[in-house]
């Protein structure tokens, strides 16, 4: 890392939030270490501008004296990704946390990026309305966050990932200009969709401070199937779920090991949630129902207080409350692979049905293993990355696997937008 010019001092900045990195609670001093290539080289100082303007100017400070920086919400997937180069300040949106605009009529929200999933999902509640976002730690996850890791969760069978859902977002550059793209502004900047840059980015491109999403009605009635049995009926039962008119919000091929986290049973299972009207939802049900009975594949229905209990259930074995070895990997392969990929995977893991998407989480997980892991999903046509793992062991491995034919346009694009280097420098495939 270059030498700064001056070294931060707080006191130059009245507005904003701060304090030395060592006087953070140690949960939080362990999140930074674990994003960190070198944890003994801790950034200085966490901040947190209160407006806007000020993170301009504090970015425009961090410009003019080469202090290189990671963005960051609540720090709940901060250890995600690669292992960051030393940097000087951890910058927050936490205090960046408005709603700038609810249009109840057109289904729109604007908020500050530093604005809690949960806190924006009980204002929209009232209204009837809700963001389809469920991704993991999303009691403590931030929008700015989500949209930089680009963790939509199980709602992305139904209502698309976080890139259906952005509408605009306004980001600050290196040099502490404002720049905005999409919904709200007359004119996107020529040459890039930059809403589906920034989207996955891990705040390698610049600060998201406000974005815009689309909002959709709250479901009045909601009920989940659990269905379990052969793994080849498994497979039957998923194909025939994809080219039937059924409209599940979520659908999860789950692996033995969460299943059994789920107590569900000790087989290979399939959750499917319905959400909508309590009529079409019975009724959608009712041909779940149907089609498991065909294939004598066994069939549970939960709702209300046991439907949220099972999903809490999920979310606590995903995010990994329940094992130790903190060791989470996201994945993609055909869908039609998916049943098989996970008669082989240990852990506890999930692919959804719509996509093949997937994500596992182990508690123990040597480099080879790791590596047969990939290459049956990169046989399968897809990929495996490495999200979460202690920086020693994200030391010695390919964290990112297999980044194609695009590495040289990434860093065309990375020196476009950050020509410093300035952003989270090394935690984007190939070290950017």
């Amino acid at each position: 890392m270059a030498v700064a010019s001056l070294p931060f001092l707080p006191q130059h900045f009245p507005h904003s939030s701060s304090c030395s990195v060592k006087d953070l609670p140690p949960q939080q001093q362990m999140a930074i270490a674990q994003a960190l290539a070198e944890p003994e080289h801790a950034p200085s100082h966490w901040v947190a501008p209160e407006s806007q303007q000020e993170l301009q100017s504090l970015l425009g400070e961090c410009h003019q004296n080469n202090w290189p920086i990671i963005p960051c919400g609540n720090q709940s997937k901060l250890a995600w990704g690669g292992l960051a180069k030393p940097v000087q300040l951890l910058l927050s949106s936490g205090r960046l946390n408005s709603i700038v605009d609810h249009a109840v009529a057109d289904l729109t929200v604007t908020v500050e990026a530093g604005v809690k999933l949960k806190d924006l999902q009980a204002i929209l509640q009232p209204h009837q309305q809700f963001l389809p976002l469920n991704p993991l730690y999303h009691d403590q996850a931030t929008v700015g966050g989500i949209m930089a890791t680009g963790c939509a969760g199980p709602w992305q069978q139904r209502y698309g990932g976080v890139r259906d859902l952005v509408l605009g977002f306004s980001f600050v550059r290196w040099d502490g200009q404002l720049a905005k793209a999409g919904g709200r502004v007359v004119k996107n900047v020529a040459g890039y969709d930059l809403m589906k840059l920034f989207i996955g980015s891990y705040g390698t491109l610049g600060f998201i401070s406000q974005i815009t999403f689309r909002l959709y009605p709250l479901p009045s009635h909601s009920q989940t199937v659990f269905l379990t049995g052969n793994g080849a009926r498994l497979t039957e039962l998923s194909q025939a779920l994809r080219r039937s008119g059924l409209a599940p919000t979520a659908a999860l091929i789950c692996s033995q090991g969460l299943v059994g986290e789920l107590n569900l049973g000790k087989e290979l299972g399939l959750l499917i949630r319905f959400q909508n009207l309590e009529s079409v939802v019975q009724a959608q049900v009712g041909e779940v129902e149907k089609l498991a009975q065909a294939l004598t594949l066994e069939s549970q229905s939960f709702a209300h207080q046991e439907e949220i209990e099972l999903w809490q259930r999920w979310e606590n074995a995903m995010a990994g409350q329940n094992i130790m070895g903190p060791i989470l990997c996201k994945f993609g392969l055909l869908p039609a692979k998916a049943v098989e990929f996970l008669q082989q995977l240990p852990g506890l893991g999930h692919v959804q049905l719509g996509n093949g998407i997937g994500w596992v989480r182990f508690s123990q997980l040597d480099r080879e293993e790791l590596r047969q892991h990939r290459q049956i999903c990169q046989n399968y046509g897809g990929y495996l990355t490495l999200l979460e793992a202690p920086p020693a062991y994200k030391k010695h491995c390919d964290i990112w696997g297999q980044s194609g034919h695009g590495l040289a346009m990434m860093g065309r694009l990375k020196n476009q937008f950050d020509p410093p280097n300035l952003f989270s420098p090394g935690r984007f495939v190939g070290g950017f």
